[in-house]
């Protein structure tokens, strides 16, 4: 998401016309949203709200819009639960960069550089901005629009607002998710995102929506909640380009056997371990979009094998079951051969990883450990 916004890697339901003094509480539970984001009661929450839109209609914004905007508001404790576990922070370097320039994913970014080739080459002339740049944030930031988010925008904002860790950002949040909706730029119940308010394709949160927006298609509204990705790509090419980035040069280069060149600084994401990295200029325009260095790389990364460079060369070495990453992409199809779907074989364990591997173990009599292993790999093969 753009951050310095994103602290946050959506939506607001129906809402109808109702009196600014009926109170804070919810008057309905919102609908159920994907991954278990569904509202819940919550007194101090519903406290808490008469004063947060006090509080907004004291920054200028109109009484009624204020209270139709929190008319269907309500506590998503599944919201708080992912503040506290963002794959950035969670997942190793390894792990990020695996999913996130993942075969597939380079595969299907291909795929739509060609199909949208000649809106993407218009964006690239219009705001220079190189189009498998564009490209490589819609990837990372929702698999090409795959997963744009159904979380209602306004309770998941008001959740993270009442929450007090990152309050006074998120209730700037809700300022500007309300002004969005007063413009009529989109309707309540198209208003849906990520669990933490980012929106569309290429995942605005409110605030940067306000200043970066762009009507692409000249129908009146930046529209990029839509199928149609045109304004939501426009969006993205607008704000890397007011943010500074510089046609023709790269965000960032490997350095593999290499002295840093000296126009840049080097970074090392992965410690004394794994790939080193020149970063230059457009390195921090990324920041300005979302600022952690996973994130800055995986995106840099992916938009590197768009252009057809290569992979990285620097190994990060054996996990700690003795595998490479190259190793676990192999026990990944082995499984999957094997009729045990371990889902996209990126390399990266998880829990359907895990599965597998104990069906596997089962349905052979062995002892079930959900362990990967050399072993394993080698029975697999």
């Amino acid at each position: 998401m753009p951050h310095s916004r994103r602290f946050i890697l959506a939506g607001l339901s129906a809402f109808t016309l109702g009196a600014c003094q009926s109170g804070g509480a919810v008057s309905s539970v919102p609908r159920s949203a994907s991954g278990g984001m569904r509202a819940v009661r919550n007194t101090r929450f519903d406290a808490w709200v008469p004063g947060a839109k006090q509080r907004m209609i004291a920054r200028g914004l109109n009484p009624s819009t204020v209270n139709r905007a929190f008319r269907d508001v309500g506590y998503l404790p599944g919201v708080v639960e992912r503040d506290r576990s963002q794959t950035e922070f969670v997942r190793s370097f390894e792990d990020y960069l695996a999913i996130a320039a993942s075969d597939a994913r380079i595969a299907k970014g291909r795929a739509m550089l060609s199909k949208h080739a000649g809106l993407l080459n218009r964006l690239e002339a219009k705001y220079s901005v190189e189009k498998e740049v564009i490209v490589a944030v819609w990837g990372v930031e929702s698999r090409y629009g795959e997963r744009r988010g159904d979380v209602p925008v306004m309770s998941a904002l008001a959740t993270l607002a009442f929450d007090g860790r990152r309050g006074r950002f998120f209730e700037n949040q809700m300022v500007a998710a309300i002004r969005i909706l007063a413009r009529g730029d989109v309707t309540p119940a198209r208003m849906t995102g990520s669990w933490a308010g980012a929106m569309g394709h290429t995942q605005f949160i409110p605030s940067s929506y306000l200043a970066y927006a762009v009507d692409f298609r000249g129908d009146g509204k930046a529209d990029i909640w839509s199928d149609d990705p045109t304004d939501a790509l426009a969006s993205t090419a607008a704000y890397l380009s007011r943010s500074g980035w510089k046609r023709g040069q790269r965000w960032g280069a490997e350095i593999t056997g290499r002295r840093p060149s000296g126009r840049g600084r080097v970074v090392k994401p992965a410690g004394g371990s794994g790939p080193v990295f020149e970063v230059y200029h457009n390195y921090s325009v990324l920041a300005r979009y979302n600022n952690a260095q996973k994130y800055i790389i995986g995106v840099g990364h992916l938009s590197d094998r768009l252009v057809g460079r290569p992979a990285l060369r620097t190994s990060f070495g054996p996990d700690e079951y003795g595998l490479t990453l190259a190793d676990r992409k192999a026990l990944q199809r082995g499984l999957t051969r094997a009729g045990f779907d371990t889902g996209e074989a990126d390399g990266v364990l998880g829990k359907k990883t895990f599965a597998a591997i104990e069906a596997f173990q089962r349905s052979r009599g062995l002892r079930i450990t959900g362990t990967p292993s050399k072993a394993l790999l080698s029975m697999l093969r």
